[in-house]
């Protein structure tokens, strides 16, 4: 990292993947001034070879178009056409549907994409580069110390570096969130993601499908080609015995859930498991000091709304920070910060709160449950103003956006 014991930096990026990266883009996109560093404890070669993919709604994909990267990642992404809903346990032969959405919020933007993280990471990563991000990777931010004026970081490397804020995007386990004193409100749901790709036999067209199950959801999410992405969750003895199984024993699993509706299967690639849990931070910000992503919220995949609320995080903290910055005002000071807090905390809590109701609801045994589920998802799917919200919802739109999130520039 060239220069960095000389210069201040205006913003100091802890965490290089999607939040990191797409905030580190967004305010070299608004202000080509801004010193901006990304400090991350992966090589940025690494990026290419991450197997997984992610769910991007349609707002996030506006805020991708105006940062300048969606047209060059757009071929490699899958729309989502269409959404599914049923409400079965595994033993049961048939799968009743109890709620679609069409995937459209307006005509020809379908409400998400499935993005392979091969596609978007480097993108994110080469596009920031090319804009003036400096980067320190691979490394760690160990500790940081505030004053009044700025904030000196301590890197796992013995490097030093100043900055007038400090964000840090490391991750639900975030040890800068700990080290700021931050608490959190915190608890285990005692389940685990299971996350894959399968290909198959016949074509999904752009379907995605999520089948409650008494586990928890079973989410058939659409890849380009014949091949889909799963997010499979169990209690978390159950999924770590199905991650180490063989291969027959994982299949025949993988069948009983999946079906034969797209013809044979097979999966692909690796398989691991992700413990689930609601993370919230009680506070976003400390003078100097700001979260975003994971590290200020984890949340149940049951909504795919965790990443899409990074990129809310993004869109909000870049337009507060360049608004300042404008006005001459400085970027690490409290009541800038506090402009961030207000404005994505409660919305914040209140999908945590969402998420989890939707869990509890949904990942259990019970008949009567269930058959009350059932007619509330029945009546939703009869009411078209009501699905209308849900899917002004999933697609992002909902709530005071931000400039990025409309398409706009900051």
């Amino acid at each position: 990292m060239s220069g960095s014991k000389e210069t201040i930096f205006d913003v100091a990026i802890a965490g290089g993947g999607y939040v990191g990266l797409s905030l580190a883009l967004a305010l070299k996109r608004a202000d080509a001034s801004i010193k901006v560093v990304v400090i991350d404890p992966k090589p940025m070669e690494q990026l290419n070879k991450d197997p997984r993919a992610s769910a991007i709604a349609a707002a996030a994909i506006r805020m991708l178009t105006q940062l300048d990267i969606w047209d060059g990642i757009k071929d490699q992404a899958q729309p989502i056409n269409e959404m599914i809903v049923t409400d079965s346990k595994v033993r049961d032969v048939a799968r009743p549907v109890f709620l679609t959405f069409d995937g459209n919020v307006t005509e020809g933007e379908p409400f998400a994409h499935m993005v392979p993280n091969s596609a978007m990471l480097p993108a994110l990563y080469e596009a920031s580069q090319k804009l003036g991000v400096e980067f320190a990777a691979p490394d760690i931010a160990e500790s940081f110390s505030a004053t009044p004026d700025d904030v000196t970081l301590t890197l796992k490397s013995g490097e030093k570096l100043r900055t007038k804020l400090l964000v840090a995007a490391d991750g639900v386990r975030s040890r800068l969130r700990d080290l700021a004193g931050i608490r959190t409100n915190r608890w285990d749901y005692g389940q685990s993601g299971i996350v894959t790709t399968v290909k198959h036999e016949r074509p999904h067209n752009g379907r995605a499908e999520e089948h409650f199950m008494t586990a928890g959801p079973f989410a058939i999410l659409p890849l380009p080609g014949n091949r889909s992405s799963l997010v499979w969750t169990e209690k978390t003895a159950d999924a770590d015995r199905l991650v180490a199984s063989d291969d027959f024993t994982f299949e025949m699993e993988l069948e009983r859930r999946f079906g034969h509706h797209l013809g044979k299967i097979e999966p692909e690639g690796p398989r691991k498991a992700f413990p689930l849990g609601l993370t919230l931070a009680r506070d976003f910000v400390k003078p100097r000091f700001a979260l975003a992503g994971d590290a200020a919220h984890g949340i149940h995949p049951i909504a795919g709304q965790g990443l899409n609320m990074g990129f809310k995080d993004v869109a909000a903290l870049a337009q507060v920070l360049i608004e300042a910055r404008r006005l001459g005002q400085d970027v690490g000071a409290f009541d800038v910060l506090e402009r961030y807090q207000r404005w994505r905390r409660f919305d914040t809590f209140q999908m945590g709160v969402v998420t989890d109701v939707l869990n509890r609801l949904f990942s259990n045994d019970n008949d009567l449950l269930r058959a009350a589920r059932d007619f509330g998802l029945g009546v939703v799917d009869r009411l078209p103003r009501l699905k209308g919200q849900f899917i002004k919802e999933a697609s992002g739109f909902a709530g005071p956006a931000p400039k990025l999130l409309s398409g706009e520039a900051i």
